[in-house]
């Protein structure tokens, strides 16, 4: 069953929802991460430490998009990838699915969705140069060079080594893929 690409955004959303709900219980606070001063985010939600601060996701409230990607390589990202990465701030945030651990890159603010998309665009180069079907990630996994991507064409999720062809499939769509995964507190 294929998602619209709006319900992406609301999955997502309800999945990091359901995250800093499940650490505040088990926690009782929000998670922490090492404080910079020169990388802020709307994520900080005040100090834990001299060296660390809360932080819970935040929905991106102005539009982010990836035109300039899309123009510069004339190429069109999928959708649900573009609906993913525009959604939340947020730090990487630890998951579970059947095929175990991961962890879900978000931007943590704009400066960081424009080192995402850079990253993106290195990607998709590297797949061009290699002559393989194009694939966008968005996760990483507890193995090395293993990362979790969908494939642009199709929409659907695959775990891939980087630079090789994905070698087994997850989910139909990115929406299905969320639905399935248990937050790891």
């Amino acid at each position: 069953m294929t998602l619209p690409n709006t319900s992406v955004k609301n999955l997502l959303l309800n999945f990091t929802s359901s995250y800093i709900t499940q650490y505040e219980s088990t926690h009782g606070q929000l998670p922490i991460v090492e404080s910079d001063q020169d990388w802020p985010s709307p994520c900080i939600q005040g100090q834990h430490s001299e060296q660390e601060c809360y932080w819970k996701p935040v929905a991106i409230d102005k539009e982010l998009t990836f035109e300039n990607i899309e123009e510069a390589l004339d190429f069109s990202i999928h959708n649900d990838i573009k609906d993913y990465f525009t959604c939340v701030y947020s730090e990487s945030i630890d998951a579970e699915c059947s095929e175990g651990k991961l962890s879900l890159l978000l931007p943590w603010n704009k400066d960081d969705f424009e080192r995402l998309q850079q990253n993106l665009i290195g990607h998709i180069m590297m797949k061009q140069k290699l002559k393989q079907k194009i694939t966008i990630f968005f996760a990483v996994t507890d193995e090395d060079d293993m990362i979790i991507s969908i494939d642009n064409e199709s929409g659907e999720v695959w775990v891939e080594q980087v630079g090789c062809l994905p070698h087994k499939k997850l989910s139909d769509s990115l929406g299905q893929f969320l639905t399935s995964l248990t937050p790891t507190i």
